[in-house]
């Protein structure tokens, strides 16, 4: 209550101080620097500003996207305001989180991905398969636009926290560009062309894409990024209306970081956090050369080989349509269409354990168990003092996470009719309903196995345990066919369908200064499909040698023939009204309250089922209330965008890598901001959020009640400034964030970094442009998670966590034609 307190109270103040900001406006507004009079097309009725509507929108141009030297397509959610991007996966694999909505396993559970208007994935948290790994920013990007809750739960499925949409260039303007990437330091090279205009006076296209191959920003060892992206549009006009085409084949192999060994001393509440001798957090990960292939069976028991350099690889080809038109009557139609057939994999090694080399053959080998190299340039030299084992005497119990992606295909479409009726006495009102259809398949193979990995950065070598006896326990490094440390949870296989309809309607209207707009939408579902575990099979000759190894006396397979049922519906209905008042051309403050859902979908398998396939109601759906209320204003090139928010936030879910369900309610309180300024050839934009969450309930660890959500920070910010002159521009941003707990149980604190990005541009001639750009500049060290949630004070502990990537430099050789 004390959240809704504050949230009225600061959208009151924000009324009252509204009006005597009006005094000073100037109706004449020249430089509208947060593109306040730009139509909203992301979650939202249609033909509303960002000054006139009541929702939370920012956008991103991409010069804008340009000048935040991103690495990834989530480092550039950063650079939006609200929102908390965990960048550190690599191109995909990123945690994103809104407003204080939680991230309690992974992925962005809350908040939907969109291009040109349609989800990337139905569900955005799909484990091992996040929308962000299907998603490449390239020249094709016209603007990223991003709606923080408000309407988003009542025109897209599964987003009450918002949508974060990527709209492409539809060729406009004649005109395109080509660019050579490089990095200066580390192995990376990438080409973007795209090219667009007019065919005729009423047919035009837009054509790009990107390829790009090397290490990438951390040494891996081998060529750990390659693969690309096409897309392309076909526009015909009509004197009432368009139809346009797309189609996108992305085809794109990205190293997965998961976390890694961390050094770490002090105390939870000041922890010293640094790297081990031979392992650089900022530079190095744990995919080596000697770690390339994990050998075993496949989802229906057949030899098969995954490859580690695979890394992240979505295989996507993926048709669309869409069409809007003024009818008969007064209407106007729009309706948005894509089906998408969609595959690939998923492989990275994960430190389960991460301990003295000495204790981990122990705990492997039994009493008396030794350490030899099983590969690397001392291939079969014997680790006699493993506690000096490369200045750290630590080792790694890996598992690695191999995950075939059989299927994640999905067809989806948003068919919705518009017309604005006059009412006697009344201002006109504005009707738009509309019919949401997907079908989205999760059809996914776990294929885990173990190995024994020590401390190093720049290809690790694999480590083979001896019994005490002198007797071979593993195999080439290779402990296990399965995670019997984690009670060999995780061979599984699961092919299901997720089924959505969803009907909804908005109203909208203008009394004078005042707009008005409510929406409703009843979302229902089904998944139908099917799941199997593991079982453990004896003496299971793997690679075919005719002889038992020690690895195969246990091995676990895929128990196909015991698969389990699913078959569950559900059903939600999300609502949202809200108000805005546009005092003049340059001042509007704006409230709203809304209520959304999303649908659990995979991460409810394996647990949550029961054994005629259902699913109990209060599993099956999540529900979120919020209450926002905000100010925008613009005067003499500077912009201000400030909203406050409150939010109750329902939470089940599952998280692979602590094999834990989490069944909660959270609370989230804060205020977002959003500001530019322009003046000559200087600009600064940027913003900041406070949140104060906490976890309000929880149905499994009550201890946890109070706590603050793990890491989520008080306060993130960016900031990005830019002076242009003559031929050269000049910028740099910053993003930071405070302090965070590691975990629920608020033990281990994360510092607080701020990670600064540079760029510098120089215009050689007419379209020709060089430039060069810094990530992360000053080589600092930022955690975003960890596994451990405590440290033990006064002594060197290891812990696995994820860190931004340390300084890397790319230059970039640039036409425009």
């Amino acid at each position: 209550m004390y959240g809704r307190r504050t949230l009225l109270l600061t959208g009151a103040a924000a009324l009252i101080v509204a009006p005597t900001l009006a005094l000073a406006q100037t109706v004449d507004n020249k430089q509208d620097v947060l593109a306040l009079d730009g139509v909203v097309v992301t979650a939202s009725r249609a033909g509303v500003t960002k000054m006139t509507s009541s929702i939370s929108v920012s956008s991103l141009s991409a010069e804008q996207i340009s000048a935040q030297a991103p690495r990834s397509t989530a480092e550039i959610f950063r650079g939006l305001p609200g929102i908390r991007s965990e960048s550190t996966g690599g191109e995909g694999n990123a945690n994103i989180a809104v407003r204080g909505l939680p991230v309690a396993s992974g992925g962005a559970k809350f908040l939907q991905l969109q291009e040109d208007g349609l989800p990337v994935m139905e569900f955005g948290d799909i484990a091992f398969g996040n929308a962000d790994i299907f998603l490449r920013a390239d020249a094709n990007v016209s603007r990223i636009e991003s709606v923080r809750g408000g309407s988003s739960s009542t025109f897209a499925s599964n987003s009450p926290g918002g949508v974060i949409n990527f709209i492409s260039k539809t060729g406009e303007t004649e005109g395109g560009a080509v660019a050579l990437t490089k990095g200066l330091g580390y192995d990376h090279t990438r080409v973007d062309l795209d090219y667009g205009g007019p065919i005729s006076d009423t047919m035009r296209f837009h054509l790009g894409g990107f390829y790009r191959q090397g290490e990438g920003a951390r040494q891996s060892g081998y060529t750990s990024e390659k693969g690309g992206q096409i897309k392309a549009n076909l526009t015909k006009d009509f004197d009432n209306g368009y139809v346009r085409l797309h189609v996108k084949y992305l085809n794109d192999r990205a190293v997965g970081y998961l976390p890694m060994p961390v050094r770490a001393t002090g105390s939870n509440g000041d922890a010293g956090i640094g790297s081990f001798a031979g392992f650089d957090i900022g530079h190095d990960d744990i995919q080596s050369v000697y770690l390339s292939a994990n050998p075993g069976l496949d989802g229906d028991g057949n030899r098969r080989t995954s490859k580690v350099s695979d890394g992240m690889h979505p295989d996507s080809l993926q048709f669309g349509a869409e069409a809007k038109f003024d009818i008969a009557g007064g209407w106007t139609l729009e309706n948005r269409f894509k089906v998408a057939k969609t595959s690939g994999r998923f492989v990275s090694p994960f430190p389960a354990e991460v301990a003295s080399a000495s204790s981990l053959a122990t705990s492997i080998g039994g009493t008396g168990a030794t350490l030899r190299y099983a590969n690397g340039p001392r291939g079969g030299q014997s680790i006699t003092a493993p506690a000096g084992l490369n200045g750290n005497g630590l080792a790694m119990r890996i598992h690695m996470f191999d995950v075939e992606i059989n299927d994640f295909g999905n067809a989806m479409n948003d068919l919705k009719l518009s017309r604005s009726f006059d009412v006697a006495g009344l201002s006109p009102i504005d009707v738009t309903v509309g019919y949401y259809k997907s079908s989205q398949t999760i059809a996914m193979d776990w294929l885990w196995n173990t190995f024994l990995m020590e401390v190093k950065g720049d290809n690790a070598a694999l480590l083979n345990v001896y019994s005490g006896a002198g007797s071979l326990v593993t195999q080439g490094g290779l402990v296990a066919y399965g995670v019997p440390f984690w009670g060999n949870c995780c061979t599984r296989r699961y092919d299901v369908t997720y089924d959505i309809d969803a009907p909804y309607l908005s109203l909208g209207t203008k009394v004078g200064a005042l707009t008005l707009d409510a929406s409703l939408r009843h979302d229902s579902g089904k998944a139908q499909g099917r799941y199997a575990g593991a079982r453990q099979a004896a003496n299971f000759d793997v690679n075919g040698d005719g002889v038992i190894q020690p690895t195969e006396v246990s091995v676990s397979v895929i128990d196909n023939a015991n698969a389990s049922p699913v078959n569950y519906e559900w059903n939600y209905t999300s609502w949202s009204v809200g108000a805005n008042y546009q005092f003049n051309p340059d001042l509007a403050a704006f409230g709203r309250a809304s209520r959304g859902g999303r649908a659990n979908a995979d991460r409810l398998l394996f647990g949550k089922v029961a054994a005629d396939g259902s699913v109990a109601k209060a599993d099956a759906v999540d529900m979120v209330d919020q209450m926002e209320a905000g100010v925008k204003y613009r005067r003499d090139g500077f912009g201000l965008f400030a909203t406050a928010f409150w939010a109750k936030t329902e939470e089940q879910n599952f998280e692979a890598t602590t094999q834990k369900f989490f069944d909660r309610t959270y609370l989230a309180k804060g205020i977002e901001l959003e500001a530019s300024y322009r003046t000559g050839g200087f600009s600064v934009t940027g913003g900041a959020t406070y949140t104060d969450a906490t976890i309000d309930k929880d149905a499994l660890n009550p201890a946890a009640v109070g706590n603050t959500p793990r890491r989520q920070a008080k306060w993130i910010y960016q900031v990005a400034p830019t002076y242009a002159w003559d031929k050269v521009t000049v910028g740099a941003s910053v993003i930071g964030t405070a302090k965070a707990y590691a975990q629920d149980d608020n033990q281990l604190v994360f510092p607080a970094y701020a990670q600064v990005n540079a760029f510098a541009e120089y215009r050689v001639s007419e379209g020709l442009a060089l430039s060069v750009n810094a990530n992360n500049l000053f080589d600092k060290v930022g955690l975003t998670e960890a596994e451990e949630g405590s440290i033990t004070a006064g002594v060197v502990n290891a812990i696995r966590a994820r860190s931004i990537n340390g300084r890397t430099v790319t230059a970039t050789l640039r036409y425009a034609f």
